[in-house]
């Protein structure tokens, strides 16, 4: 499944020991700025600023520089600035003494949804080019690594259709209630529950093996098992912010320091097994296909519209997140 550069130096202990110093980094990284505003703000808004001069002028030679990782880069950070806005910005009608947040605002609720689908829909799109441009092998334009086109491309690509299909309820975005134990604000999505996020887990690990196959060790299973447990734990409900906070300073930190994971002791390359190719791809599919199904079941059993309103309000999960909100 993944192959281990023994001839730099490379050992089990060393790469594993690498690879939960970045699992703990991410996970904790998120912890500070979820609960701490302005680490959020800098994080964010001030960060991404300095380092796209710098990776524009002197690592210039060096940074990726193809669409999808700049896409990548900055559309995981327009979210996480969308989503600290939607949690912290408010304002006071002067005229009339009223307070109003941007959490109230339905178009404010359209964001997350509207960035995640965006989000999904690049890698679709480059799921079906490494598909059809790559079929059979052959090294990516920007000379970044090989990858192996086939027909998991297509199933995974697919499957991504369908998790964006299922994204529902994203006007019951709420924030998190202040407590003495967490200030965090957090924007909680009660209706985007464990099974549509395991289903966005197994699809988007698919498609890092299948389109970023030299990255899939740490982006691949670090990076998404960091927010997924953050949401199962300590940040309930908030899966989207954690994810894409985790998601936003990975891409800053790739960009910044690419060898890392493409050269020395610390890469980590594919296998480029085609059964371990097509068995993730197709586990991919089979999740999204029953979250969709489910989707569908609870549609035609409730007769609730799951784009205008929430479709999983009978469910005891749905609720114990619910009851976290203000």
């Amino acid at each position: 499944m993944f192959n281990f550069n023994y001839a730099d130096g490379a050992s089990l202990l060393s790469v594993w020991g690498v690879w939960i110093i970045i699992f703990i980094a991410l996970f904790g990284f998120n912890e500070v700025a979820r609960r701490y505003k302005y680490v959020g703000f800098f994080s964010f808004v001030i960060l991404p600023i300095v380092l796209s001069i710098v990776w524009f002028t002197v690592l210039r030679d060096t940074t990726y520089t193809d669409w999808f990782h700049l896409a990548k880069v900055y559309s995981s950070t327009a979210g996480c600035i969308g989503f600290w806005c939607i949690r912290h910005v408010q304002w006071k009608n002067k005229s009339t003494g009223k307070e109003w947040r941007l959490s109230e605002k339905k178009w404010a609720l359209c964001f997350p949804a509207m960035i995640l689908a965006i989000n999904i829909l690049e890698a679709v799109t480059r799921d079906f080019q490494i598909g059809i441009q790559y079929h059979g092998g052959g090294v990516l334009a920007d000379e970044a690594m090989y990858v192996l086109g086939g027909s998991w491309n297509f199933m995974n690509g697919i499957a991504g259709i369908l998790n964006i299909i299922t994204i529902t309820g994203w006007l019951g975005i709420c924030i998190k209630k202040h407590t003495a134990k967490d200030g965090s604000k957090d924007m909680l999505w009660p209706d985007m529950l464990w099974f549509w996020i395991i289903a966005y887990d197994l699809w988007n690990f698919a498609y890092t093996y299948n389109c970023l196959p030299g990255h899939a060790w740490y982006c691949g299973f670090a990076l998404l098992l960091a927010p997924t447990l953050c949401a199962f734990t300590v940040g309930k409900g908030a899966w989207l912010q954690h994810r894409a906070q985790t998601l936003a300073i990975w891409c800053m930190f790739a960009q910044t320091f690419p060898a890392f994971i493409d050269k020395g002791a610390f890469a980590v390359a594919s296998s480029y097994n085609e059964g371990a190719l097509f068995g993730f791809s197709l586990l991919s599919l089979a999740a999204n296909i029953a979250v969709f199904g489910y989707m569908i079941y609870k549609v035609v059993k409730t007769k609730r519209n799951p784009y205008l309103g929430e479709l999983y309000t009978d469910l005891k999960v749905f609720k114990e997140i619910k009851a976290l909100a203000e």
